[in-house]
Protein backbone atom coordinates (compact mmCIF):
# COMPACT_ATOMS: atom_id res chain seq x y z
CA UNK A 1 0.00 0.00 0.00
CA UNK A 2 0.99 3.44 -0.86
CA UNK A 3 1.80 6.00 2.04
CA UNK A 4 2.80 9.46 2.57
CA UNK A 5 6.19 8.25 3.83
CA UNK A 6 7.33 6.91 0.41
CA UNK A 7 7.08 10.48 -0.51
CA UNK A 8 9.70 13.27 -0.60
CA UNK A 9 10.02 16.65 1.30
CA UNK A 10 8.34 19.03 -0.85
CA UNK A 11 10.06 22.67 -1.47
CA UNK A 12 7.63 24.13 1.01
CA UNK A 13 8.66 21.74 3.72
CA UNK A 14 12.42 21.34 2.82
CA UNK A 15 12.58 24.91 3.07
CA UNK A 16 10.16 25.88 5.74
CA UNK A 17 12.66 27.78 7.96
CA UNK A 18 13.18 30.24 4.93
CA UNK A 19 9.98 30.48 4.36
CA UNK A 20 9.26 31.03 8.55
CA UNK A 21 12.34 33.79 8.47
CA UNK A 22 10.27 35.32 5.48
CA UNK A 23 7.29 35.53 6.49
CA UNK A 24 8.82 36.83 10.02
CA UNK A 25 10.12 40.04 7.78
CA UNK A 26 6.96 40.49 5.63
CA UNK A 27 5.02 40.38 9.44
CA UNK A 28 6.94 43.06 10.95
CA UNK A 29 6.82 45.27 7.90
CA UNK A 30 2.97 45.05 7.94
CA UNK A 31 3.01 45.64 11.51
CA UNK A 32 4.69 48.94 10.19
CA UNK A 33 3.18 49.62 7.34
CA UNK A 34 -0.12 49.04 8.18
CA UNK A 35 -0.36 48.89 11.88
CA UNK A 36 -4.42 48.50 11.67
CA UNK A 37 -5.04 45.39 9.38
CA UNK A 38 -3.60 42.83 11.53
CA UNK A 39 -5.69 44.29 14.12
CA UNK A 40 -9.01 44.44 12.33
CA UNK A 41 -8.69 40.97 11.39
CA UNK A 42 -8.22 40.13 14.88
CA UNK A 43 -11.02 41.93 15.93
CA UNK A 44 -13.08 40.34 14.08
CA UNK A 45 -14.20 37.35 16.17
CA UNK A 46 -16.47 35.25 18.41
CA UNK A 47 -15.98 34.83 22.02
CA UNK A 48 -12.57 35.80 21.52
CA UNK A 49 -11.89 33.30 18.74
CA UNK A 50 -10.74 35.44 15.92
CA UNK A 51 -12.71 34.30 12.64
CA UNK A 52 -9.50 34.50 10.07
CA UNK A 53 -7.33 32.89 12.32
CA UNK A 54 -9.44 30.18 13.20
CA UNK A 55 -10.13 29.06 9.74
CA UNK A 56 -6.27 29.61 9.03
CA UNK A 57 -5.56 27.20 11.61
CA UNK A 58 -8.20 24.81 10.54
CA UNK A 59 -6.56 24.47 7.34
CA UNK A 60 -3.31 24.08 9.26
CA UNK A 61 -4.61 21.41 10.78
CA UNK A 62 -6.84 19.82 8.64
CA UNK A 63 -4.48 18.24 6.04
CA UNK A 64 -2.33 16.87 8.82
CA UNK A 65 -5.11 14.37 10.37
CA UNK A 66 -6.63 13.50 6.72
CA UNK A 67 -3.26 11.60 6.05
CA UNK A 68 -3.36 8.96 9.30
CA UNK A 69 -4.96 6.16 8.88
CA UNK A 70 -6.35 5.17 12.37
CA UNK A 71 -7.15 1.01 10.99
CA UNK A 72 -3.21 0.92 11.75
CA UNK A 73 -3.77 1.41 15.11
CA UNK A 74 -4.34 -2.50 15.36
CA UNK A 75 -1.44 -3.50 14.43
CA UNK A 76 0.36 -1.60 17.20
CA UNK A 77 -0.56 -4.97 19.31
CA UNK A 78 2.35 -6.67 17.00
CA UNK A 79 5.20 -3.80 18.09
CA UNK A 80 4.28 -3.06 21.29
CA UNK A 81 7.61 -2.03 22.80
CA UNK A 82 8.56 0.52 20.89
CA UNK A 83 4.77 1.84 20.96
CA UNK A 84 4.73 2.02 24.63
CA UNK A 85 7.90 3.74 24.99
CA UNK A 86 7.05 6.85 22.50
CA UNK A 87 3.91 7.18 24.77
CA UNK A 88 6.46 7.28 27.76
CA UNK A 89 8.99 9.47 26.08
CA UNK A 90 5.86 12.02 24.72
CA UNK A 91 3.53 11.97 27.78
CA UNK A 92 5.96 11.18 30.63
CA UNK A 93 9.22 13.12 30.26
CA UNK A 94 8.90 15.40 27.86
CA UNK A 95 6.09 17.94 29.56
CA UNK A 96 8.26 18.16 32.60
CA UNK A 97 11.68 18.68 30.96
CA UNK A 98 10.51 21.26 28.49
CA UNK A 99 8.94 23.28 31.60
CA UNK A 100 12.21 22.44 33.40
CA UNK A 101 14.59 23.61 30.76
CA UNK A 102 12.58 26.58 29.61
CA UNK A 103 12.56 27.44 33.03
CA UNK A 104 15.72 27.02 33.81
CA UNK A 105 16.70 29.41 31.02
CA UNK A 106 14.15 32.10 30.56
CA UNK A 107 13.12 32.39 34.28
CA UNK A 108 16.68 32.28 35.21
CA UNK A 109 19.41 32.10 32.94
CA UNK A 110 17.98 35.03 30.54
CA UNK A 111 15.28 36.17 32.77
CA UNK A 112 17.45 39.66 32.97
CA UNK A 113 17.03 40.07 29.34
CA UNK A 114 13.27 39.40 28.61
CA UNK A 115 12.20 43.00 30.55
CA UNK A 116 8.79 43.84 30.63
CA UNK A 117 5.06 42.74 30.97
CA UNK A 118 2.12 42.08 28.78
CA UNK A 119 -1.70 42.18 29.21
CA UNK A 120 -3.20 38.62 28.23
CA UNK A 121 -6.95 38.45 26.23
CA UNK A 122 -8.35 38.15 29.52
CA UNK A 123 -6.69 41.05 31.07
CA UNK A 124 -4.45 39.96 33.16
CA UNK A 125 -1.29 41.43 33.57
CA UNK A 126 1.95 38.75 33.70
CA UNK A 127 5.54 38.99 32.83
CA UNK A 128 7.16 38.64 29.57
CA UNK A 129 8.90 35.82 30.35
CA UNK A 130 6.42 33.69 31.86
CA UNK A 131 4.23 33.90 29.01
CA UNK A 132 7.51 32.73 26.61
CA UNK A 133 7.55 29.72 29.02
CA UNK A 134 4.13 28.99 28.48
CA UNK A 135 4.51 28.90 24.94
CA UNK A 136 7.32 26.24 25.41
CA UNK A 137 4.79 24.23 27.78
CA UNK A 138 2.65 24.28 24.83
CA UNK A 139 5.00 22.79 22.59
CA UNK A 140 6.51 20.30 24.31
CA UNK A 141 3.23 18.49 25.49
CA UNK A 142 2.36 18.41 21.79
CA UNK A 143 4.34 15.19 20.07
CA UNK A 144 4.79 15.73 16.32
CA UNK A 145 2.24 13.69 14.17
CA UNK A 146 2.93 15.14 10.76
CA UNK A 147 6.35 16.03 9.69
CA UNK A 148 7.84 13.09 11.85
CA UNK A 149 6.30 10.92 8.28
CA UNK A 150 9.01 12.84 6.44
CA UNK A 151 11.62 12.66 9.23
CA UNK A 152 11.60 9.35 9.36
CA UNK A 153 11.63 8.26 5.90
CA UNK A 154 14.47 10.04 5.11
CA UNK A 155 16.08 8.40 8.49
CA UNK A 156 15.06 4.76 7.00
CA UNK A 157 12.86 4.30 9.32
CA UNK A 158 9.90 1.87 10.38
CA UNK A 159 6.97 2.96 7.87
CA UNK A 160 4.60 1.07 9.10
CA UNK A 161 5.47 1.84 12.99
CA UNK A 162 5.66 5.61 12.62
CA UNK A 163 2.12 5.68 11.12
CA UNK A 164 0.81 3.24 14.28
CA UNK A 165 2.64 6.30 16.59
CA UNK A 166 1.11 8.77 14.55
CA UNK A 167 -2.06 7.80 14.91
CA UNK A 168 -1.69 6.86 18.78
CA UNK A 169 -0.47 10.13 19.98
CA UNK A 170 -3.12 12.21 17.70
CA UNK A 171 -5.53 10.10 19.89
CA UNK A 172 -3.84 10.80 23.11
CA UNK A 173 -3.43 14.71 22.14
CA UNK A 174 -7.48 14.48 22.90
CA UNK A 175 -7.16 13.18 26.27
CA UNK A 176 -3.84 14.43 27.84
CA UNK A 177 -3.49 17.77 26.28
CA UNK A 178 -5.86 19.86 27.87
CA UNK A 179 -4.75 18.08 31.06
CA UNK A 180 -1.53 18.68 31.07
CA UNK A 181 -1.32 22.00 29.40
CA UNK A 182 -3.53 23.05 32.49
CA UNK A 183 -1.54 21.76 35.17
CA UNK A 184 1.86 22.84 34.07
CA UNK A 185 0.43 26.42 33.27
CA UNK A 186 -0.81 26.96 36.40
CA UNK A 187 2.39 25.95 38.18
CA UNK A 188 3.99 28.79 35.71
CA UNK A 189 1.69 30.65 36.94
CA UNK A 190 0.21 31.41 33.68
CA UNK A 191 -3.65 29.79 34.88
CA UNK A 192 -5.94 28.71 32.25
CA UNK A 193 -9.26 27.31 33.18
CA UNK A 194 -9.43 24.05 32.32
CA UNK A 195 -12.88 25.27 30.05
CA UNK A 196 -10.71 27.22 27.54
CA UNK A 197 -7.82 24.62 27.15
CA UNK A 198 -10.68 21.63 26.98
CA UNK A 199 -12.60 24.18 24.12
CA UNK A 200 -9.06 24.93 22.24
CA UNK A 201 -8.57 21.00 22.37
CA UNK A 202 -11.63 20.62 20.85
CA UNK A 203 -11.59 23.21 18.20
CA UNK A 204 -8.10 22.82 16.99
CA UNK A 205 -7.48 19.07 17.45
CA UNK A 206 -10.75 17.50 17.62
CA UNK A 207 -12.41 18.94 15.27
CA UNK A 208 -9.93 18.78 12.04
CA UNK A 209 -9.39 15.07 13.49
CA UNK A 210 -12.70 13.83 13.27
CA UNK A 211 -13.02 16.20 9.84
CA UNK A 212 -10.16 14.30 8.59
CA UNK A 213 -11.35 10.82 9.81
CA UNK A 214 -14.75 11.15 8.08
CA UNK A 215 -13.35 12.92 4.64
CA UNK A 216 -10.87 10.48 4.33
CA UNK A 217 -13.16 7.38 4.59
CA UNK A 218 -15.47 9.03 1.96
CA UNK A 219 -12.69 9.98 -0.40
CA UNK A 220 -11.06 6.30 -0.39
CA UNK A 221 -14.68 4.62 -0.61
CA UNK A 222 -15.32 7.21 -3.94
CA UNK A 223 -12.26 7.83 -5.52
CA UNK A 224 -9.95 4.97 -4.30
CA UNK A 225 -6.14 4.62 -2.08
CA UNK A 226 -4.53 5.49 -5.29
CA UNK A 227 -6.45 8.84 -5.73
CA UNK A 228 -6.23 9.55 -2.26
CA UNK A 229 -2.35 9.15 -2.27
CA UNK A 230 -1.37 10.79 -5.56
CA UNK A 231 -3.55 13.14 -6.33
CA UNK A 232 -5.64 14.73 -3.01
CA UNK A 233 -2.32 15.00 -0.71
CA UNK A 234 -0.56 15.83 -3.23
CA UNK A 235 -2.83 19.20 -3.88
CA UNK A 236 -3.59 19.60 0.07
CA UNK A 237 0.14 19.12 1.60
CA UNK A 238 1.05 22.91 0.89
CA UNK A 239 -2.35 24.14 2.13
CA UNK A 240 -1.36 23.25 5.75
CA UNK A 241 1.74 25.20 5.71
CA UNK A 242 0.02 28.55 3.51
CA UNK A 243 -2.06 28.67 6.10
CA UNK A 244 1.02 28.40 8.56
CA UNK A 245 2.47 31.06 6.96
CA UNK A 246 -0.56 33.29 6.59
CA UNK A 247 -0.94 33.41 10.39
CA UNK A 248 2.67 33.70 10.92
CA UNK A 249 2.51 36.91 8.82
CA UNK A 250 -0.36 38.14 11.13
CA UNK A 251 1.25 37.33 14.49
CA UNK A 252 4.37 39.06 14.03
CA UNK A 253 2.61 42.18 12.59
CA UNK A 254 1.89 42.62 16.15
CA UNK A 255 5.44 41.19 17.96
CA UNK A 256 7.47 43.00 15.34
CA UNK A 257 7.72 46.17 17.28
CA UNK A 258 9.07 43.65 20.18
CA UNK A 259 11.82 41.98 18.21
CA UNK A 260 13.09 45.13 16.78
CA UNK A 261 13.59 46.58 19.83
CA UNK A 262 14.82 43.29 21.22
CA UNK A 263 16.12 41.40 18.57
CA UNK A 264 18.06 38.57 20.69
CA UNK A 265 14.71 38.02 22.23
CA UNK A 266 14.03 35.04 19.19
CA UNK A 267 17.51 33.72 20.31
CA UNK A 268 17.21 33.02 23.72
CA UNK A 269 13.87 31.32 23.16
CA UNK A 270 15.67 29.57 20.61
CA UNK A 271 18.31 28.32 23.63
CA UNK A 272 15.93 25.96 25.76
CA UNK A 273 14.00 24.91 22.60
CA UNK A 274 17.37 23.30 20.72
CA UNK A 275 18.34 22.02 24.62
CA UNK A 276 15.26 20.10 25.08
CA UNK A 277 14.75 18.58 21.54
CA UNK A 278 18.74 16.83 21.79
CA UNK A 279 18.05 15.70 25.13
CA UNK A 280 14.88 13.71 24.54
CA UNK A 281 16.34 12.95 21.18
CA UNK A 282 19.36 11.64 22.82
CA UNK A 283 17.53 10.05 25.95
CA UNK A 284 15.35 8.02 23.31
CA UNK A 285 18.07 6.94 20.64
CA UNK A 286 21.16 6.32 22.65
CA UNK A 287 19.77 5.39 26.05
CA UNK A 288 15.98 4.21 26.10
CA UNK A 289 16.15 2.61 22.64
CA UNK A 290 19.11 0.64 23.09
CA UNK A 291 18.12 -0.14 26.59
CA UNK A 292 15.24 -2.06 25.32
CA UNK A 293 17.14 -3.44 22.37
CA UNK A 294 14.85 -1.73 19.67
CA UNK A 295 16.21 -2.45 15.89
CA UNK A 296 17.51 0.94 14.24
CA UNK A 297 14.33 0.68 11.98
CA UNK A 298 12.18 1.05 15.26
CA UNK A 299 14.55 3.48 17.47
CA UNK A 300 14.52 5.87 14.56
CA UNK A 301 11.16 6.92 14.64
CA UNK A 302 10.22 6.78 18.19
CA UNK A 303 13.19 8.92 18.70
CA UNK A 304 12.35 11.36 16.22
CA UNK A 305 8.68 11.67 17.25
CA UNK A 306 9.52 12.51 20.68
CA UNK A 307 11.89 14.81 19.17
CA UNK A 308 10.13 16.96 17.39
CA UNK A 309 6.76 19.07 18.16
CA UNK A 310 3.20 19.45 17.04
CA UNK A 311 3.95 23.01 16.46
CA UNK A 312 0.46 23.43 14.34
CA UNK A 313 -1.19 22.45 17.58
CA UNK A 314 1.28 25.04 19.93
CA UNK A 315 0.65 27.93 17.34
CA UNK A 316 -3.42 27.67 17.78
CA UNK A 317 -3.48 26.54 21.20
CA UNK A 318 -1.34 30.00 22.08
CA UNK A 319 -3.56 32.21 19.79
CA UNK A 320 -6.57 30.90 21.53
CA UNK A 321 -5.83 31.07 24.96
CA UNK A 322 -3.29 34.23 25.38
CA UNK A 323 -3.83 35.99 22.18
CA UNK A 324 -2.37 36.34 18.86
CA UNK A 325 0.28 39.03 20.10
CA UNK A 326 1.29 37.13 22.81
CA UNK A 327 4.72 36.12 23.90
CA UNK A 328 3.49 32.53 24.11
CA UNK A 329 2.18 32.99 20.21
CA UNK A 330 5.85 34.08 19.77
CA UNK A 331 7.44 31.30 21.58
CA UNK A 332 5.65 28.50 19.52
CA UNK A 333 6.74 30.00 16.41
CA UNK A 334 10.14 30.06 17.15
CA UNK A 335 9.25 26.63 17.69
CA UNK A 336 8.31 26.21 13.69
CA UNK A 337 11.82 28.68 13.02
CA UNK A 338 13.73 25.89 14.34
CA UNK A 339 12.76 22.51 13.88
CA UNK A 340 13.00 21.74 9.88
CA UNK A 341 17.14 22.40 10.50
CA UNK A 342 17.27 21.15 14.41
CA UNK A 343 15.78 17.60 12.63
CA UNK A 344 17.12 17.12 9.64
CA UNK A 345 20.49 17.35 11.66
CA UNK A 346 18.96 14.28 13.83
CA UNK A 347 17.90 12.37 10.83
CA UNK A 348 21.36 12.59 9.66
CA UNK A 349 22.97 11.79 12.86
CA UNK A 350 20.46 8.82 13.13
CA UNK A 351 21.52 7.50 9.60
CA UNK A 352 25.54 7.76 10.93
CA UNK A 353 24.79 5.85 13.82
CA UNK A 354 22.48 3.22 12.90
CA UNK A 355 25.41 0.41 13.30
CA UNK A 356 25.04 1.08 17.38
CA UNK A 357 21.63 -0.85 16.62
CA UNK A 358 22.92 -3.76 14.83
CA UNK A 359 22.72 -7.16 16.33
Amino acid sequence: MTDVTEKKLSIFERYLSLWVALCIGGGIFLGKAAPGVATVLNDFSIYQVSIPIAVCLFFMMYPIMVKIDFAQVLKSAKTPKPVLLTLFINWAIKPFTMFAISYFFLGYLFRDFLPGTEVLVNGEEVELWRSYIAGTILLGIAPCTAMVLMWSHLAKGNGGLTLVMVAINSLMMLFLYGPLGTVLLNVNAMPVPWETMLFSVSIYVALPLISGYFSRQLIIKHKGMDWFNEKFLHWLTPVSILALLMTLVLLFSFKGKVIVSNPLTILWIAIPLLVQTVFIFTLGYFVLSRLFKLSYQDAAPVSLIGASNHFEVAIATAVILFGLSSGAALATVVGVLIEVPLMLMLVALCKRTSYLFQR
